[in-house]
């Protein structure tokens, strides 16, 4: 008997989660001979939506394709009644054409949105969702990876609202910040000259700009093993005429001559920055005025001028 099965049996105890079964569905499992099998519908951040389970021939509802055999297997189900973070593990191989290592180590999968189901695959319409979640630390090895599956719990550790802080908290070129990275003084175009390190390069393209203009910000592959793809950007530095970028990791798939990009600004937050290269002072979203912590642990001195000011 399955665990459904002894869960829509088991009297709540008032802490127990219930889930509202349809009828056919209840009466399937009141049946005691059951044909269960666990369904995952991942939706990545850029809208992708796959589905897989632990069957062994393709099931459909909703409009999504759940792939059979795909790896995947389910641990079980670890559940609270307090607001600590449920879990689930998913773990598996990677034979799906669709779960590559590379997408793993892309971050690709990090907190895609997870609905996991279990379904009579005998008549998909009995069906029940037993969560969502998001997907959480991702453990891999050469040939499998098990993916921590985490409730809607886990967003209530997240920080919401603004941060008092002397640096902006606003995202470069966002609405909040206003500046158009699509400017061309903000944004540069270029191609990969000689490799110096596995993620620092000479480059083509960008003799207009001054050094540090692209410190911080993203460079997008355009062409090569990377195309599509998107990194951020640790230092721009100008010597001799000559650019060179340093990523701040390594891509997955190996830089190439002649592998050409757009890149963008980076800005390092503070108010400087934002007067001198943007001249975005206005909305600046920082609080560059506040007292730091060196003011309460200030104390006078003997020769100090013991005006009435600011120590």
């Amino acid at each position: 008997m399955g665990d459904l099965d002894r869960r829509s049996r088991r009297p709540n105890d008032g802490n127990l989660p219930t889930k509202s079964l349809s009828p056919a569905l209840q009466a399937h499992l009141d049946d005691g001979t059951t044909t269960l099998a666990w369904c995952w519908r991942i939706s990545q951040a850029d809208g992708v939506t796959f589905g897989f389970t632990d069957h062994d021939r393709t099931l459909s509802f909703d409009g999504t394709d759940f792939e059979p055999e795909s790896g995947l297997t389910a641990s079980e189900v670890r559940s609270g009644s307090d607001l600590s973070v449920d879990a689930q593990d998913a773990e598996g191989v990677l034979t799906s054409d669709r779960i590559t290592e590379t997408d793993i180590l892309d971050g690709r999968w990090d907190n895609a949105a997870v609905e996991v189901w279990r379904v009579n695959w005998a008549d998909t319409a009995q069906r029940v969702l037993m969560r969502r979640g998001a997907i959480g630390q991702i453990r891999r090895g050469r040939l499998a990876f098990v993916a921590e599956v985490r409730s809607l719990a886990h967003v209530l550790g997240q920080t919401v609202g603004r941060t008092f802080q002397a640096t902006c908290d606003a995202a470069l070129g966002d609405a909040r910040c206003g500046v158009d990275l699509e400017d061309p003084a903000f944004k540069g175009a270029g191609a990969v000259v000689d490799l110096l390190r596995d993620r620092a390069f000479t480059t083509s393209g960008l003799g207009g700009f001054t050094s540090g203009s692209f410190t911080f910000g993203t460079l997008d592959w355009t062409s090569g093993a990377n195309a599509g793809r998107r990194t951020e950007v640790l230092g721009h530095d100008v010597a001799d005429g000559i650019a060179v970028l340093t990523l701040l990791e390594a891509p997955m798939r190996a830089i190439s001559e002649d592998d050409a990009f757009t890149i963008r600004a980076g800005c390092d937050k503070r108010i400087e920055t934002c007067s001198a290269k943007f001249a975005n002072t206005a909305r600046f979203r920082g609080f560059p005025h506040i007292p730091g912590q060196d003011a309460v642990l200030r104390y006078a001195t003997k020769d100090g001028g013991h005006d009435g000011g600011v120590l």
